[in-house]
């Protein structure tokens, strides 16, 4: 590998981590993932269908997730703590 590959490879190492810890650092903080909520472009994270956040084409997409305070999830409606 030249040395221009191996930064970029270690600095998209370091963000993907960050990220990873951000997310665990929401739910540790009295927050929880709801599913089915999410308006088109605003999800958190990635799906099994997209691979990044904000990229949902759909309104509520089953497998689409935004964090929010524990125990509003369940009642929004649409809202499930269980991706489909």
């Amino acid at each position: 590998m030249n040395k221009r590959t191996l930064m970029v490879t270690a600095i998209s190492s370091l963000l993907a981590i960050g990220a990873a810890s951000a997310s665990v650092n929401a739910m540790a903080a009295g927050k929880e993932k709801c599913y089915g909520v999410a308006k088109a472009g605003k999800n958190d994270c990635a799906t099994k269908t997209n691979s990044c956040a904000g990229t949902v084409k759909q309104d509520g997409d089953k497998g689409a997730f935004i964090v929010v305070p524990k125990g509003l999830c369940e009642k929004l409606a649409g809202g499930t703590l269980n991706p489909m």
